[in-house]
């Protein structure tokens, strides 16, 4: 037996660990009509192919109409779930993996028109700024009414199958209950640490009663909410011990924090620029004070650290949720002694950000995470062995040089910058975003395993690449700043890239002209303010930044507010003109009836990227496809047959942002669907 704490068996009750990695719940938006259908069912199972000890489902899953999901939750308050659920884990089971599901009842970090459009309940009337839900303070019959649902809804757990229930008990009803901030009730749920604690013990007797003791119950909670009023850390630790106490549960599952709102959130849950497992510590603390199985995760991203958590008794079992979205394969490598072929979770938080804009979860480069049913985790090796030339080395580029290799092809790649990395290179050259580059540094690695040719300071002609004789050509360039926008004045202005690059120096009073929303604004507008200069960053949007997100927004807010950076929103830049030393801003606006002017040293745009694509047309006549892609063949996962050139001597191709503007993991996926079928 292997002596890596990480790979030993843990004994929690009756059920037997093989390891002590976990992937703790979270709700990666795929469910169907709220219940766990096929796309969701091959999603978990490849966590348990990949050896993880237990995965948890739902982040959560609701238990009562009045909690309608706001990120496609599951719906645990439906009969019709438990075939579905029993499909799951039998499946689970079978790959020697445990699987529990958390339930929860969101209260009022929800909204009432969703669902049925019945009112949200919450011990209070205070609204949660995230869902902006003004609730009906919450009545006994309710009260009654949703102990009941829990323990149906557990119920319905344990006849499909799963090894236990775990309650989200942080920012959902039952934290609502127990927190001073959002509990203002009176009589037997209010006032007093055990009048807020009842509603919990209530739920977990209820349960305890319809599941039997063969079953285990768990608690993920807040020890400490980190807000002035709110539970604090001395409170959360005598919550910690009645739970223990109660007789009721088999763990604790601790974090710290609150997540009322964006910023709260993401303190909760830390995306790349931030700490690595800021809680750890913390939830060590409560499993000496409570000496009691403790589970914990918060940006426990690489294996070094969760086995730094297990070897020093901090916690009993270490959660890598997001780490195991970018690799579900993270313990079988452990155990074949492969850790650096694992596939690096860089903190993006792409997946979140999608779900909680109400789409689903997806890792920024791992694009056959939650496309399981379509998507190889693992790349099979092709029939026939043919030469494969790449053009360009971003996040396009490698990926598809990396499945080229594994679909064992002669690979060669043209890159005409000193280093690899594209885009991606540029924007970790910002603090906040230096994790990105384990995106480029993986592949390389692993293209260099694959044996890839690497041309570096090589501007790929059309004769260059038909010299090579290739079978297949792949055209991932990526694009160059669009900043050709206005009316007048374009020679006037300078790009985003321009002032990360630093190509250009930062000016002193500076408008940022942002309508592309992403990352490159912000970065552009937090070097020019740590420089010392005004920034103004404006768009014609109704909210700026839009493709950042929420919760990558927040370290930039924190930061840019500092800064004393304007936003100004619905206002769009039309026109640039020189006078003197200054540039005079023409200002519109799409609603109509402005026109302002503004004096500025400095105008920087961000508008996207143009694609570079002089190459891919000046191969195109010679190519058998002509560059055709044949999308039903593409979607449905079939080699590309397009042959529109009978002299052609090469299929030709192109992905990423030399084809359209887009993002990294849009770029990645171009690259995977296409070539994992060549």
């Amino acid at each position: 037996m292997s002596n890596d704490p990480l790979l030993q068996p843990y004994q929690l009750k009756h059920l037997t660990l093989r390891n002590r990695i976990i992937v703790t719940a979270h709700e990666p938006a795929y469910p169907e009509d709220g219940l766990p259908k096929e796309r969701y069912r091959a999603y978990t199972v490849e966590r348990a192919k990949g050896g993880v000890a237990m995965t948890m489902t739902a982040g959560s899953a609701a238990v009562s109409k009045d909690s309608p999901p706001v990120f496609n939750n599951l719906l645990a308050y439906k009969d019709e779930i438990v075939p579905w659920i029993r499909e799951m884990t039998e499946a689970v089971h079978e790959e020697g993996a445990a699987i529990m599901i958390q339930l929860t009842h969101l209260g009022r970090r929800t909204r009432w028109d969703k669902g049925e459009w019945l009112p949200v309940v919450a011990p209070s009337h205070h609204r949660e700024a995230s869902h902006r839900a003004f609730p009906k303070k919450i009545e006994d019959w309710d009260i009654e009414r949703i102990i009941k649902d829990f323990a149906d809804a557990a119920e319905r757990m344990k006849a499909g199958g799963m090894d236990g229930v775990e309650l989200e008990a942080y920012g959902h009803l039952i934290d609502q209950f127990a927190s001073p901030l959002t509990n203002e009730l009176d009589g037997p749920y209010g006032g007093s640490l055990d009048n807020r604690m009842r509603f919990c013990f209530d739920v977990l007797k209820a349960i305890r009663a319809r599941v039997g003791d063969d079953f285990i119950l768990g608690v993920r909670y807040t020890a400490d909410e980190c807000l002035p009023g709110g539970t604090s850390k001395e409170e959360g630790l005598e919550i910690s011990k009645r739970l223990k106490q109660s007789g009721l549960i088999d763990y604790l599952n601790v974090i710290r924090g609150h997540i009322d709102t964006d910023a709260g959130l993401t303190d909760v849950i830390p995306i790349q620029g931030m700490a690595n497992s800021p809680h750890l510590d913390f939830a060590g603390e409560i499993r000496a004070a409570t000496n009691f199985p403790t589970f914990h995760a918060a940006k426990i991203p690489d294996v070094a650290t969760a086995r730094h958590a297990i070897a020093s008794g901090k916690v009993d079992m270490v959660g890598m949720t997001r780490a195991h979205m970018t690799d579900p394969h993270i313990v079988r490598k452990i155990i074949e002694k492969r850790e650096e072929d694992i596939r690096p979770c860089v903190g993006a938080n792409y997946c979140l950000d999608r779900i909680y804009q109400g789409g689903a979860a997806y890792c920024i480069h791992n694009a056959a995470t939650g496309r399981e049913l379509t998507m190889p985790h693992s790349i099979a090796k092709a029939d026939r062995r043919k030469k494969v030339v790449i053009i360009g080395a971003g996040p396009a580029g490698l990926e598809a040089a990396r499945v080229a290799g594994e679909r064992g092809h002669e690979v060669v790649v043209f890159e005409a910058a000193n280093d690899p990395g594209g885009q991606i290179r540029l924007t970790a050259q910002s603090e906040r975003r230096r994790e990105m580059i384990s995106i480029i540094d993986w592949r390389m690695s692993q293209c260099e395993k694959l044996g890839v040719t690497f041309h570096f300071n090589s501007w790929a002609e059309a004769d260059t690449v038909q010299a090579e004789n290739p079978d297949v050509v792949i055209i991932a360039t990526g694009g160059l700043p669009h900043t050709e926008v206005l009316s007048k004045g374009n020679e006037l202005v300078v790009s985003a890239w321009d002032i990360i690059s630093g190509d250009v120096k930062p000016g002193t009073n500076v408008l940022i002209f942002d309508d592309a929303g992403d990352h490159a604004g912000l970065q552009a507008a937090e070097f020019i303010a740590k420089a010392g200069g005004k920034v103004e960053i404006m768009t014609p949007d109704r909210s700026f930044a839009p493709e950042v997100m929420a919760m990558n927004l927040v370290p930039y807010m924190r930061s840019l507010q500092k800064l004393d950076v304007t936003f100004t929103v619905t206002y769009r830049l039309e026109a640039v003109e020189k006078s003197g030393n200054e540039l005079v801003a023409h200002v519109g606006s799409d609603y109509g009836g402005i026109a302002k002017q503004r004096t500025f040293d400095q105008i920087v745009i961000n508008h996207g990227t143009i694609p570079l694509d002089d190459l891919y047309f000046e191969l195109k006549p010679a190519s058998s496809n002509l560059g055709e892609v044949l999308h039903d063949q593409l979607i449905a996962g079939r080699p590309q047959t397009a042959w529109r050139n009978a002299d052609g001597k090469f299929q030709l191709f192109r992905i990423g942002d030399a084809v359209a503007a887009r993002n990294t993991h849009a770029a990645i996926y171009d690259a995977l669907r296409l070539v994992k079928d060549i």
